[in-house]
């Protein structure tokens, strides 16, 4: 919030009461509660709620007389970025925004800060346009500064340079701030800007591959020379803790960084490969997720159905999908939906990806024997209400979680199917007694995820082999008649949704920029939410296949994952071609 002289905030005060933005007493109590915590008048109206930051922004702008601007939905070109440097940007909260007539115009947060102004000026050797601008709008476009990659390579020469100079030494040593380290800080610190899921290290024949995973795609960034693999690798290791003269066998660790203003967990998955040792560092930002089954992508019937479920006292709650398709996600959503002081809630898990409050959560350390069998075991003489177990990869486990509904307690765990309906034959396979899933099992969902469709997009007419495709997949979920529209909108959960058998449906493609690679920033879940009926707890019984199963679900209203998609896309929220490549393999 920018610091504010008596003069401009009398006028503010007023400006606000008199254009109906806020009510006399409301401002004359929060006046007295501010003074009373020593905290700025406006910062206390922000944080309650009381005011809308963009709006108390553009009033403070107005008085003060500087031009405002709101920058939450703009991108800014790199090249008139790289005109004020990003730790500068940072310690000022400012931002280019464009050249105008050989000024810079800058967006600030403090913008009657004249002596920042000024250094400004003379940083960059030129006259400054300054605007008024949140908090959040500067933030925003700080975040889509690009971590400069040459460094890397530099950090990589003078790595070599290290080495060779110690090559005559018999004792190696690895400095803390060593070329190798500011590397390996460097690819982390872009991983992070740009919401990387996963970093993968790849050794070649004759270089080294870096890629990263953005919405689920692996992208290359840089190949790195090959003499710098072992210092790298090897730096990796001692901040996992791991084995650094090992190496014919995987080994997984972890550690955390704080990178780019953001604590970040990270596992590491060593393995031996053709050409030397391959690692997979997977980023678990604990800032980017806020567990809301509504922002996650569920909607209407699977959302109702889900809910439905966890209030259930007893039974089984299983999400499935392949690897990195959000399960855990999923499970982390659910059990902060029921999360209550009335419950007690333990987890086993392999890694505890996210730590929430409220939860007793064990990680699984199956080198001293606790494994999820173990665990569970331990787990039920804990007095639990709620249970999740991280995945079901066993048949001791599945019995042990059956056992676990049985007795009174609502269980939640994963499993690797491709659909809903594939986990009640993965759960036979696994030696369940049928009459046990049809009487334990309450609820499965099915997931996948896809890419968003970026802002910056265009709206376009279906071609006549996509109206097709979309009349095959949900033409029959569609409203008839204008008067049902409200109604199947509601059902389903997706707003205005357009007539069944029309010649074309509107839809939506991102347009490719660097903040928007392909089009797609961004991902969302694709889920079908099975209940399971007394109709299929007979099908279970009699050992029905998973297409005969999936086939009385979609009967008694079950949505699939790829009619979810292809409404996700008649709503722009992605596109047919991206629920095409995830959900290709689903009903």
């Amino acid at each position: 919030m920018a610091l504010l002289t008596e003069d401009i905030i009398d006028k503010l005060e007023r400006l606000l009461v008199e254009e109906g933005l806020i009510e006399k007493s409301v401002l004359d109590d929060a006046i007295e509660r501010a003074k009373a915590q020593d905290k700025p008048l406006f910062s206390l109206l922000s944080e309650e709620n009381v005011l809308d930051p963009e709006l108390l922004t553009h009033s403070i702008a107005q008085v003060s007389g500087v031009p405002y601007v709101n920058l939450t939905n703009s991108f800014i070109d790199q090249n008139v970025l790289n005109l004020l440097p990003s730790d500068i940007a940072e310690r000022f909260m400012a931002v280019p925004l464009a050249e105008v007539q050989n000024r810079l115009a800058v967006a600030m947060i403090d913008a009657n800060n004249v002596q920042a102004v000024d250094y400004l000026a003379n940083r960059i050797q030129r006259p400054i346009k300054v605007f008024m601008a949140s908090d959040e709008s500067v933030r925003h476009v700080l975040g889509q500064y690009k971590t400069d990659l040459s460094s890397v390579a530099v950090a990589a020469e003078a790595s070599q340079q290290e080495a060779q100079a110690e090559s005559a030494r018999d004792i190696k040593t690895i400095v803390q701030d060593s070329p190798i380290s500011r590397a390996l800080s460097t690819i982390l610190e872009y991983a992070v800007k740009s919401h990387a899921s996963d970093v993968h290290i790849e050794p070649l024949e004759n270089a080294l591959k870096i890629r990263c995973r953005v919405d689920g795609v692996l992208r290359e960034i840089m190949q790195l020379p090959k003499s710098i693999e072992p210092a790298l690798v090897s730096r990796i290791k001692i901040l996992s803790n791991l084995k650094i003269d090992e190496h014919r066998i995987p080994q997984d660790g972890q550690f955390a960084v704080e990178v780019a203003g953001k604590e970040v967990d990270l596992r590491i998955a060593i393995s031996p490969v053709v050409w030397g040792e391959q690692v997979v560092i997977r980023l678990l930002d604990k800032s980017g997720n806020s567990f809301a089954l509504e922002e996650m992508g569920y909607a209407g019937r699977a959302l109702r159905m889900i809910r439905k479920g966890i209030k259930r006292p007893n039974g089984m709650i299983l999400t499935s999908g392949p690897t990195g398709s959000g399960k855990s996600t999923s499970l982390y959503a659910l059990i902060k939906e029921i999360k209550d002081d009335t419950v007690n809630i333990v987890t086993l898990e392999d890694p505890v990806e996210y730590k929430m409050d409220g939860v007793n959560q064990i990680q699984v350390n199956a080198e001293v024997g606790l494994t999820f069998a173990s665990g569970l075991r331990s787990i039920l003489r804990q007095d639990p209400d709620i249970v999740m177990v991280g995945e079901i990869r066993d048949s001791e486990t599945a019995n042990l979680a059956v056992q676990a509904a049985l007795t009174g307690h609502l269980v939640f765990s994963t499993l690797h199917t491709n659909s809903a309906a594939g986990v009640l034959p993965r759960l036979l396979d696994m030696g369940i007694e049928p009459f046990l899933i049809a009487s334990t099992v309450n609820t499965i969902i099915g997931q996948r995820l896809v890419r968003r469709v970026a802002k910056k997009r265009d709206v376009y007419q279906s071609s006549a082999l996509e109206t097709q495709a979309i009349q095959a997949t949900v033409g029959h979920l569609l409203p008839k008649t204008q008067n049902d529209i409200a109604t199947v909108s509601q059902d389903l959960g997706y707003k205005d949704l357009p007539l069944a058998g029309q010649n074309a449906y509107t839809l939506v493609k991102g347009r490719d920029t660097p903040q928007a690679p392909r089009g797609y920033s961004g991902r969302a879940g694709l889920y079908e939410v099975m209940d399971i009926t007394e109709e299929i707890q007979g099908l279970i019984v009699k050992r029905a296949t998973s297409s005969e199963i999936q086939k009385m679900a979609i009967q008694q209203g079950m949505v699939t994952m790829r009619q979810d998609g292809y409404l996700k896309a008649l709503g722009g929220v992605t596109t047919l071609e991206e629920v095409n490549r995830v959900a290709a393999d689903t009903a």
